[in-house]
């Protein structure tokens, strides 16, 4: 595989089954203006594949959809025999010999600091989620796909864009450049992939956040799995998807393999439900029967689509259309084109769609949160980090809480998706355990490809008995910040925590309620009232290894201990795996 620094225009990149195809050398590119050019424009690109061996890769914007039912209204459908809704292309696509697989570069640039603005205020939102209630209340519809775009001004590289945007989900990730647009993809719903005569549907309906520990991230999961308002959303959307498969299926082909699936995404929980089908179609007969998805519009799909015509003050254009490409070989994938930013270089803007389905039972506070949640992507940058496990190995026990250090290592592989067995790391570990002789202070590092690394040093323990001179933090932690619960070499809040306090031992942490959570570099033990006390993992506390020993041998119960309750501890420790327990002094002066 060969990495590339960028992608000219008139050429794309989608992601597949892990890798990324790079379509280059456009034969020919083919735009619809107007609505009525798309039609002709994909009979032509599909005789084009077929006659001359080509691939097409490109993309359909919502607006598009009229075409295929002239019930389906959009802005651009209302606007038809007025204004020109949009100058947006209906369909842009290129024809191209095959792709190549490539991988993608790191971004070698920082990110550039965006000011995203939603284009409606939050009154117009208010209001908009209360008229879609009426129109429910009336039995016009049972639920709409609502979205609302935020826009920025833009004179970076698109290209560096896309990497950066990537770095968070890219399951079904695109980037299109047709010169003026560039479209930047970073959506983790299949709309349909077809080979051969089985065509396969994958919608996506149903969103919660992350948990901060794996526990809580698979509480999360099933939260979301048996939601009665998200598994309804659901089972709406796939009941309409089955309908319009059956329009081009063979008879009695239509199955739905998957029910409430939940996938996991870096920031997010997404349910999701598979259905399949048997189909001689071509592919405009299956873009006819399936666009727009389903999932993007709401049930029933016409009167829904006239609701969100006259709600959503732009259009979406690429926003919820679709991304893919088609191959010689009856071979087929598009994505619904969520996650989606739109950059227009000629006007140096750029727009990003965000939404989700509206019920009943909906209020707009969660509705508006959770649309910012989708849009955290945009903003967020994501460490590179490596997991960091710090161990004592002593002859002839060898490492000290050997099991326990391998679950935490295991339990935050899991939570970050990172590619290890135990089996792997138990080999490792007693693969550079071999050479030790004497006591040795052992760091193992794994990145996020699963690669592991080790550093090795001596360990004299002949500080222990210091008392340990600490201070109080100037500022709390936000005990919703995961790297607090998973040890890795990311450790941008301690750091903080530790600047300007250099002629201390350690700093004494707590969180935005005022509850103590831990130390930089240990648990924290508080004695009060003749009992041993640490804080609950909750509050933002690191899983210790030692930390877990010491409670699973009844030496340490887990209690809240509040800031005012420095005052009644008689007693404080910092206690770890290497270290294990030490006396702490705490500076009065900064209490």
């Amino acid at each position: 595989m060969e990495d590339y620094p960028f992608v000219k225009t008139n050429e794309l990149l989608l992601r597949e089954n892990g890798s990324w195809l790079h379509f280059t050398g456009a034969q020919q590119v083919v735009v619809a203006q107007e609505l009525d050019e798309v039609l002709p424009a994909l009979r032509e690109i599909e005789r084009l594949v077929k006659a001359k061996g080509w691939y097409a890769a490109g993309f359909l914007s919502y607006e598009a959809a009229s075409v295929f039912d002239p019930a389906f209204q959009t802005r651009a459908s209302i606007a038809q025999h007025s204004a020109r809704a949009t100058e947006f292309p209906y369909l842009w696509f290129g024809l191209y010999p095959k792709p190549r697989l490539i991988d993608l570069p790191k971004p070698e640039r920082s990110k550039a600091t965006l000011n995203w603005q939603p284009t409606i205020d939050r009154e117009t939102y208010n209001s908009a989620i209360k008229k879609i209630k009426d129109h429910i209340a009336a039995g016009r519809t049972y639920q709409v796909n609502y979205t609302l775009r935020l826009q920025t001004d833009f004179v970076g590289s698109p290209w560096d864009f896309f990497l950066h945007l990537v770095q968070n989900q890219n399951s079904q990730a695109a980037y299109v450049d047709t010169g003026r647009y560039v479209v930047c993809s970073v959506s983790p719903e299949l709309f349909f992939e077809l080979d051969g005569d089985m065509i396969l549907c994958r919608p996506m309906k149903g969103t919660t956040r992350r948990g901060r520990t794996t526990q809580e991230d698979n509480e999360r999961s099933e939260w979301l799995k048996n939601s009665a308002k998200n598994r309804a959303e659901n089972v709406m959307i796939v009941d309409m998807i089955r309908n319009d498969l059956g329009r081009i299926a063979k008879i009695g082909s239509v199955r739905v393999a998957q029910l409430f699936e939940t996938e996991r995404y870096p920031t997010l929980w997404q349910m999701t439900s598979t259905v399949t089908a048997e189909t001689d179609s071509s592919l405009t007969e299956i873009l006819t029967a399936l666009f727009p998805s389903a999932s993007i519009t709401g049930a029933p799909k016409v009167s829904t689509m006239k609701i969100i015509a006259e709600l959503e003050n732009t259009p979406r254009k690429v926003y919820t259309g679709s991304i893919g490409y088609i191959s010689p070989h009856r071979k087929a994938k598009f994505n619904v084109a969520i996650r989606t930013a739109l950059l227009d270089r000629e006007k140096q803007q750029a727009e990003y769609g965000v939404g989700g389905g509206i019920v009943w039972d909906s209020t707009s506070t969660d509705e508006y949160a959770e649309a910012l949640l989708k849009a955290r992507v945009l903003v967020e940058e994501p460490p590179t980090f490596s997991l960091l496990e710090t161990m004592l190995w002593t002859p002839p026990d060898g490492f000290f809480l050997h099991e326990k250090h391998v679950a935490r290592i295991l339990d935050s592989v899991n939570y970050f998706g990172i590619p290890l067995t135990k089996e792997k790391l138990e080999e490792y570990l007693e693969q550079i355990s071999s050479s030790f002789h004497t006591p040795q202070r052992v760091r193992v590092l794994l990145d996020l490809a699963g690669k592991l690394t080790c550093e090795a040093k001596p360990f004299a323990p002949k500080a222990i008995s210091k008392v340990l001179k600490v201070c109080l933090a100037k500022h709390p932690v936000d005990s919703d910040d995961v790297f607090l619960f998973h040890k890795t070499t990311h450790r941008a809040v301690y750091e903080a925590a530790r600047a300007g306090f250099d002629s201390f031992d350690d700093v004494l942490l707590y969180n935005q309620s005022g509850e103590l959570t831990e130390f930089t570099i240990g648990n924290l033990v508080a004695e009060i009232d003749g009992q041993l006390l640490t804080p609950p993992i909750a509050c933002g506390v690191l899983p210790g290894t030692f930390r877990a020993h010491l409670m699973e041998s009844g030496q340490v119960a887990e209690r809240t201990i509040r800031l005012e309750q420095l005052k009644d501890c008689t007693k404080l420790f910092r206690i770890n795996s290497i270290r294990k327990w030490q006396r702490v002094e705490l500076h009065k002066k900064l209490l």
